[in-house]
């Protein structure tokens, strides 16, 4: 029997629709992180809009009020966004973007179009926030344990991908007649909209969140069509279980959203620690003067380096194509380098990069005033490729299982409050303390040194589950978490349980009961012996001792639950080995 199929696919083309959608909607964000560059001082744009002309606080009003909207969208998905699900999440939030866009390339002269522009980008932000929020949940439950890492900074690489077609499509429109100069770059934002739309309405939704919400059916067959399995395989049934079984120990199995209390929790999980290390890392991202650089780079060279507004728009398509390059580096060193390195080294680059342009500006010459364009272009060097996909990717293995979803919204939200205040303050900054604004980001990178390497955990190579035990350890041995981290041994999937129990992470008060696991464990086991052909005991019934096997209610393989199917057969098939 063949497996069932979403869009006439199953198995890995399945897998990878999901993922090129998931893409798409961060390609839309990169767009919009940059169609506005060109546009905001374009003279066809002023003459619509006379208000932006020459007032750098209109100029950021316009700007940063569609980060609003992205705050607004991430908050209602912190709300609703358990409730709704992730497939409808993403259909509303792109839909909702599609009205923006046309609310704001339907303005008219004469008619208050300045408001009516500035309600299309609050809409088309609410849209963005609640797809920012969505889209890396939805692919990580979708995703295989071992890609996890390199699909969410593919993601952040793709976002460079988006701000580089708007900047070049923004310069290529400035030839044209005055409508084409600002409607065009906007309305293309309906293509990619379009393109994440009709998809979705046809691809599977979370086999997670339906089994959530106990729709054991429909999550049967998503988990069969995403593997490539026969629907009610062994192998099928026995990754639902595993999901169950992750659901039931976390308290979230018919539980059709986490209370928003529960981050706030500190003991064994740290929830709270946890969310606040997520939430940090965007908001690093956005003070350390990413967007100052991205929405603004063509002002940047027009106030403070002196070019015209032309060669501003080609020097900021060129930087964008720095940006893109360096972005995919990111895909290659992840796991290799490790997250705290990276991110160390992002802080000290854009430091000095800041360092270099705020230096080359203090005596106001303009051959002197060249070298800041070196600034900019190694800042955003060094931002692509640490700082940019780092601040997605971290939140959502930091925080444990039975929060995620929240934590990841609640960072999402940090992000865009920021962002608005940096876009909003970056241009009236510019005009009052020129070089000073430079020196001010210089200063915020360098802090962000200590903060990194003294609170943060290093997760790469680490499973979902491994992360759990580490800050259990941090917790019960008074240790820094970073030092926890460093001194875990790195534990295959049959040593995970002995430490979890070591630590209190089996049967702890999360779980419904520990009744209630086992019993999941059980039904676990039942299948393990069909899917394999043995009756010999799985990891959950080893021996006493370090790494702390006895009997005892099984191990969430949080890794095979919550991003991929696949990884909980694994470690069933090396225990019966």
């Amino acid at each position: 029997m063949a497996p069932p199929k979403f869009m006439g696919l199953s198995g890995r083309p399945l897998s990878m629709m999901v993922s090129a959608v998931a893409t798409t909607g961060f390609l839309l964000f990169g767009y919009d992180q940059g169609v506005m560059s060109g546009i905001i001082t374009a003279p066809a744009f002023n003459k619509m809009f006379p208000e932006t002309k020459d007032n750098s606080t209109m100029q950021g009003f316009v700007t940063a009020i569609y980060e609003i909207g992205c705050l607004a969208g991430a908050m209602f998905m912190l709300w609703a966004g358990d409730l709704l699900g992730r497939r409808r999440g993403i259909i509303a939030g792109a839909s909702i973007m599609l009205i923006g866009v046309i609310i704001q390339v339907a303005t008219v002269k004469d008619k208050n179009p300045l408001a009516q522009l500035i309600v299309g980008r609050v809409v088309m932000g609410v849209g963005n926030g609640m797809n920012t929020s969505t889209i890396p949940t939805y692919q990580a439950e979708c995703s295989k344990t071992s890609n996890r890492g390199l699909l969410i900074c593919i993601e952040g690489g793709v976002i460079a991908f988006g701000t580089l077609i708007a900047y070049w499509l923004d310069y290529g429109a400035s030839y044209g007649p005055d409508d084409l100069v600002w409607r065009f770059p906007i309305a293309f934002q309906v293509i990619f909209a379009v393109l994440i739309i009709f998809p979705m309405m046809f691809l599977p939704e979370s086999p997670r969140w339906l089994l959530s919400h106990q729709r054991e059916a429909e999550a049967d067959r998503v988990i069969a069509a995403i593997r490539g399995y026969e629907e009610g395989s062994p192998e099928a049934v026995l990754e639902r279980n595993l999901i169950v079984d992750s659901l039931r120990a976390s308290g979230g199995y018919g539980q059709k959203s986490t209370p928003v209390k529960a981050l706030f929790t500190h003991g064994k999980t740290q929830h709270f620690r946890r969310m606040l290390l997520g939430s940090s890392a965007q908001f690093f991202q956005q003070v350390g003067g990413c967007n100052a650089v991205i929405y603004y780079f063509p002002i940047l060279f027009e106030e403070s380096i002196g070019t015209d507004h032309n060669m501003s728009l080609l020097l900021g398509g060129v930087n964008m194509i720095v940006y893109s390059i360096f972005a995919t580096t990111s895909w290659f060193i992840v796991e290799r380098v490790g997250r705290r390195k990276m991110f160390l080294i992002g802080s000290l680059g854009q430091s000095l990069s800041m360092v270099i342009t705020f230096a080359c500006l203090i005596d106001g010459k303009e051959m002197t005033a060249r070298g800041a364009a070196v600034g900019l272009f190694t800042y955003i060097a060094f931002f692509g490729a640490t700082w940019l996909p780092l601040p997605w990717l971290y939140p959502a293995e930091v925080n444990p299982i039975k929060t995620r979803a929240k934590a990841n919204a609640v960072s999402t939200c940090v992000n865009w409050l920021f962002n608005f205040v940096i876009v909003m303050v970056t241009p009236i900054m510019v005009s009052n303390i020129g070089w000073g604004t430079y020196l001010f980001f210089a200063a915020t990178n360098a802090c962000f040194i200590p903060v990194i390497y003294f609170f943060y955990p290093e997760t790469a190579k680490r499973s979902l589950e491994e992360i759990d035990i580490i800050f259990a350890k941090g917790h019960a041995e008074k240790m820094s978490y970073v030092r926890a981290a460093k001194e875990l041994p790195h534990l295959q999937p049959e040593e995970i349980e002995g430490y979890a129990r070591k630590y209190g992470l089996v049967g702890h008060g999360e779980s419904d009961s520990s009744t209630e696991v086992g019993t999941i464990g059980d039904e676990r086991r039942d299948v393990e012996k069909n899917f394999s052909g043995q009756s010999g005991n799985t990891t959950n019934s080893s021996d006493e001792g370090l790494p702390g096997r006895g009997p005892g209610p099984s191990v969430v393989d949080e890794g095979g639950v919550e991003s991929g199917f696949g990884d909980g057969v694994n470690a069933s098939r090396k225990a019966d080995n």
